[in-house]
């Protein structure tokens, strides 16, 4: 099966439509206040009205309230809630909502309780591990950390770009690769070039 393509950290309408002009399988969309490619609710719907029902849309939140989250779910409409943070199963299930569970790629982290904690997600999310970052740090992690039989969708992330993507899907097999920085002339800025030379090397595998 092909490698999907998410482009994370879109911040405006103009991006949206280039990225999924190029390919992209899924946008991603920041409602988080301590990223650089942070969009307001406002902003976040906005941009939703222009992604293609083909698209799937992603919003990523870091430990936001319950309230907030059914406020996300209800006025933009998501395919998918990306929970990017500390959130625990229970406050990811409450919802009865489509879910990403991204998981920070700790030394003493085991992948497979890790697996088992989130069992209803649809999809599991690895990206490397900065403290007190959650994510969008361009930093990757050991790739063979991973597990080459699984029984789950993975989405790869972390310091991917168009120059490494292709040794990492071949060292992995994900199911999907997500990229925010690596196709960025500055924060919250996509390069096209990059983006479309990102998913024309992984549409090539």
């Amino acid at each position: 099966m092909a490698v999907k393509v998410k482009i994370c950290g879109i911040t405006n309408s103009q991006q949206a439509l280039m990225a999924q002009d190029a390919g992209a399988d899924a946008l991603g969309l920041v409602l988080y206040e301590g990223s650089s490619r942070f969009v307001n609710l406002e902003r976040a719907i906005n941009i939703r009205e222009v992604i293609r029902p083909d698209v799937l849309c992603v919003v990523l939140l870091v430990n936001a309230v319950a309230e907030f989250v059914n406020l996300v779910i209800k006025s933009i409409k998501p395919d998918l809630i990306q929970f990017h943070g500390d959130e625990t199963p229970e406050f990811c299930q409450q919802f009865d909502f489509p879910y990403i569970r991204a998981t920070r790629m700790r030394d003493d982290l085991d992948i497979s309780s890790e697996v088992l904690r989130y069992s209803d997600s649809k999809w599991f999310l690895f990206d490397a591990f900065h403290a007190g970052a959650y994510g969008g740090t361009g930093e990757k992690f050991d790739w063979n950390r991973l597990p080459s039989l699984r029984d789950y969708a993975l989405i790869l992330a972390g310091g991917l770009t168009p120059e490494n993507v292709v040794t990492a899907i071949e060292t992995v097999s994900p199911d999907m690769v997500d990229v925010s920085g690596g196709v960025e002339t500055e924060p919250g800025v996509k390069d096209e070039l990059k983006v479309r030379l990102f998913i024309e090397r992984v549409k090539s595998c």
